[in-house]
């Protein structure tokens, strides 16, 4: 079955739950999925109820859509994403992109988990992505191109697009929340990174390091959606600081760092 055959049986699916049309939609990364429950008129679809649909394996990721309204907007929420290295292929990791491509989704607007390269940032900042760089060892578009969601060779000059980025700048002034700009290094994980391999990003001009977004940021563009990324600086990269990573901590410093995280997200939506 091709691509966009699947594609058309998910949605319809979901138009059996829902007659929502958000242009807006928003990926909640590790213990961030949370902002979700805000939103209004809630309509929830378990990622496992739609056909195929890839299901989820992480702590702190719940797993289904939600549609609803947020300063009387309307938006799709993933409370969850695959990541890569999940071991379903890259196929899966952005099937949902493709959905949210076909659905008339016309803004991405990604969070994320992160560890902090840059050695003026401190866990607890939060940080706006101006661009990538892809070191998972992989890429969403390799294989014969699917020309229903986009053209081969997209252009990635204006990934994170620079309107959006402003927009997030002015809004986080606005709300005195201290914002980093910065590059986004992306590894397929699971294992946290070694010192030497942070070395290496950060001779790269990389800022911050996770497991996930540059494929659903890549997809997303394939689709000629514009692209918002903001990652919480969770922790600091291994060899930064003298001591061990761990999950756990990642978890709870999203906690710690969901009010702020909520009240950007939110001054962002009203502000597109």
């Amino acid at each position: 079955m091709k691509l966009i055959d699947r594609v058309n049986e998910s949605i319809a699916y979901i138009r059996t739950k829902t007659n929502a049309n958000p242009k807006v939609a928003l990926i909640l990364g590790s213990g961030l999925g949370d902002y979700a429950d805000e939103l209004e008129d809630k309509v929830v679809i378990p990622y496992g109820d739609i056909p195929h649909f890839p299901t989820l394996s992480v702590e702190g990721h719940k797993g289904q859509l939600v549609f609803g309204k947020i300063h009387g907007k309307e938006v799709v929420c993933m409370q969850g994403r695959l990541h890569f290295y999940e071991g379903k292929g890259m196929y899966a990791t952005t099937y949902a992109i493709r959905v949210f491509t076909k659905l008339g989704i016309e803004i991405l607007f990604t969070t994320n988990a992160t560890g902090g390269l840059n050695k003026d940032f401190r866990p607890g900042d939060l940080m706006i992505i101006t661009d990538h760089i892809n070191f998972m060892g992989d890429n969403p578009l390799i294989g014969e191109n699917e020309d229903e969601f986009g053209d081969r060779f997209p252009d990635m000059t204006n990934l994170y697009d620079r309107d959006l980025v402003k927009i997030a700048e002015d809004t986080a002034s606005k709300l005195n929340i201290n914002i980093k700009k910065g590059v986004f290094i992306g590894y397929s994980g699971p294992n946290f990174e070694t010192p030497a391999e942070i070395k290496l990003f950060r001779s790269f001009g990389a800022d911050n390091v996770g497991m996930s977004t540059i494929p659903e940021t890549i997809v997303a563009k394939h689709g000629k959606m514009r692209v918002l990324s903001i990652s919480a600086i969770t922790n600091m990269a291994a060899g930064i600081l003298d001591q061990p990573l761990n999950h756990v901590e990642v978890l709870e410093m999203g906690e710690k760092m969901k009010p702020a995280f909520k009240s950007l997200v939110d001054g962002i939506i009203e502000n597109i």
